[in-house]
């Protein structure tokens, strides 16, 4: 790794439908789940070779963070970001951190608010 500090590579809201949470309407009804990562790594050969195997490949990173969304129903969207921030951290070694936001809309909570919000962290 370079002497610089970590870039970041950023997938904003990445929306599935999926079968998570802790009552059991939503997971037989399922819902909309909003998700945010953020990859911090260094990106130094890729700025300067412009080369697609310096970096990471993001239309990777959605398809492993769909395969973890839609493989498995969790009860915990806590345990769904801390899922999706380690199998990134396993699958590409440039990664030295992730960020992982997970919102769920509509949460069911006596009150009015828009979404749910967990952010974890993974650190290699």
């Amino acid at each position: 790794m370079s002497k610089y500090t970590l870039d970041i590579i950023k997938l904003h809201n990445a929306v599935f439908y999926a079968y998570h949470g802790a009552m059991s309407d939503e997971q037989s009804l399922g819902g909309k789940f909003e998700i945010d990562v953020e990859l911090h790594c260094d990106l130094t050969a890729a700025k300067q070779t412009d080369n697609l195997d310096e970096t990471v490949n993001y239309e990777k990173v959605y398809a492993l963070m769909k395969s973890i969304v839609m493989g498995k129903k969790y009860y915990l969207i806590e345990a769904l970001a801390h899922s999706i921030g380690t199998g990134i951290i396993a699958a590409f070694p440039k990664v030295q951190q992730t960020i992982v936001r997970v919102r769920k809309p509509g949460a069911p909570v006596h009150g009015v608010v828009d979404t749910i919000e967990v952010q974890i962290k993974t650190v290699r």
